[in-house]
């Protein structure tokens, strides 16, 4: 983890599969998460969501955090046109940037 400035994160986190279907998302390490709550505080939205931007690769696009107490941790949704561009699989490692967006 590399909490570069303020409200932007990098990590690098494997790609995983809900429940089987076709919804794939990365976990958001432990610490990154707590920084995201200190962060936003209940400035959140539905769900407890979080909107961030994020980039991996070449690949930049807008999303939201969700936290997950099975997860106990926020994750985040990766959509399959990125796990395409970016030759992502499940199970494999992705390197992600994340901003917070605000407004």
């Amino acid at each position: 983890m590399d909490g570069s400035a303020a409200g932007e994160w990098r990590f690098t986190a494997p790609l995983w599969r809900w429940r089987g279907g076709s919804w794939h998302f990365v976990t958001v390490p432990q610490d990154v998460s707590d920084e995201v709550d200190a962060t936003v505080g209940d400035a959140t939205g539905g769900f407890g969501s979080v909107r961030v931007e994020v980039t991996v690769g070449a690949s930049t696009w807008r999303t939201s955090l969700f936290p997950s107490t099975e997860e106990a941790a926020y994750v985040l949704p990766i959509k399959r046109a990125v796990r395409v561009a970016e030759g992502l699989a499940e199970g494999g490692a992705a390197d992600l940037s994340i901003r917070l967006v605000t407004g």
